[in-house]
């Protein structure tokens, strides 16, 4: 939505203001430079970059699974035992990983293959105990150290950890299908899982330089960039995808998807072409999720659902103070 006000004008953008920007504003600045290693040249030449439509023969994938997990921290706690070590900081956490199923362009609705919640008290203390409440046992999960983004830390791994296990369960019994599993955030800790992409919906940081970024911002629906190899701390193939959506706000309706390194360049370009098939008929709704269109669909009701599986948080909250008071 643009609005024209005086000689200039202003754009708003379609992504709630409620959850962190879709585009980071300092990302934007920066888009002339990057700190992270680049062969721009897996499917096209850098110079000869361009909005990419796939090709006449791809075709979406059979079946789509879609990976994704929610977090909850429901109270923080302290581990105490007098007379050996001061009090140590923790917190009591609920989280849950879940796997849909879903025909892209099909009728069929999605279907859930998989779920599971975990409760866990993510402590430095190597005097803690589990807590057992009457909602549950929270088991004791070791962090690095005892400051907050050391017990997230601690906390996100697992999390990552219960979706790896789930999507390793589910690639099994999707054995000999075309089928595609699409994992809700990087794909760090997942490149080994075959046929699988990391969907990333927010932008932070600003990876390409001034050319290629300018064709991003060139991309229609449906389309994406040319595949190209991206090294951080880690090594992936990665495209940006543009998805349906009626808004002039930078880089309005794009992710960006990643596979794994070890993928052969045409096999990377395939897989990218049946990623951008896929995406724009699971795109979201802006009268139904305040992230539309990057939170799928599938993947808003995956949430909805898993975070009503983590409880209610004042009942587990009150479990806590209860099982504190015995």
């Amino acid at each position: 939505m643009s609005i024209a006000i005086g000689h200039g004008g202003f754009t708003v953008d379609a992504w709630d203001p409620g959850y962190s920007a879709a585009l980071a504003a300092d990302a934007l600045a920066e888009l002339g430079a990057t700190s992270a290693e680049l062969d721009l040249d897996v499917e096209l030449p850098a110079a000869d970059w361009r909005p990419v439509s796939p090709a006449p023969d791809a075709a979406p994938p059979a079946v789509m699974s879609i990976a994704d997990g929610v977090r909850r921290i429901d109270a923080r706690v302290w581990s105490h035992d007098a007379g050996v070590a001061p009090p140590s900081p923790g917190v009591a956490a609920s989280y849950a990983a879940g796997i849909v199923r879903c025909a892209p362009g099909g009728a069929a609705p999605a279907t859930l293959a998989a779920v599971e919640v975990r409760r866990s008290l993510f402590t430095a203390s190597p005097y803690a105990s589990d807590i057992k409440t009457t909602a549950g046992i929270y088991r004791v999960e070791t962090a690095a150290d005892d400051s907050m983004e050391g017990l997230s830390l601690a906390l996100q791994q697992r999390l990552t950890e219960l979706e790896v296990d789930l999507s390793v369960r589910a690639r099994a019994d999707d054995a000999g299908e075309d089928d595609l599993l699409l994992v809700d955030g990087p794909l760090r800790g997942r490149t080994h899982l075959p046929r699988t992409v990391g969907y990333i919906k927010t932008h932070h940081t600003a990876y390409l330089p001034g050319p290629q970024a300018a064709v991003v911002s060139a991309l229609g629906p449906g389309q994406r960039t040319p595949v190209f190899l991206m090294g951080t701390s880690w090594r992936r193939h990665a495209w940006y995808v543009a998805l349906p959506i009626r808004s002039a706000a930078p880089w309005a309706g794009v992710v960006r998807c990643e596979s794994g390194a070890d993928m052969k360049p045409d096999e990377a370009v395939r897989l990218a072409d049946a990623v951008t098939l896929a995406l724009p008929s699971l795109a979201g709704v802006d009268y139904k999720d305040p992230r539309a269109p990057q939170n799928l669909v599938p993947i808003g009701g995956l949430e909805k659902l898993l975070r009503h599986r983590l409880g209610d948080p004042r009942l587990l909250y009150r479990s806590l103070r209860a099982a504190a008071d015995r």
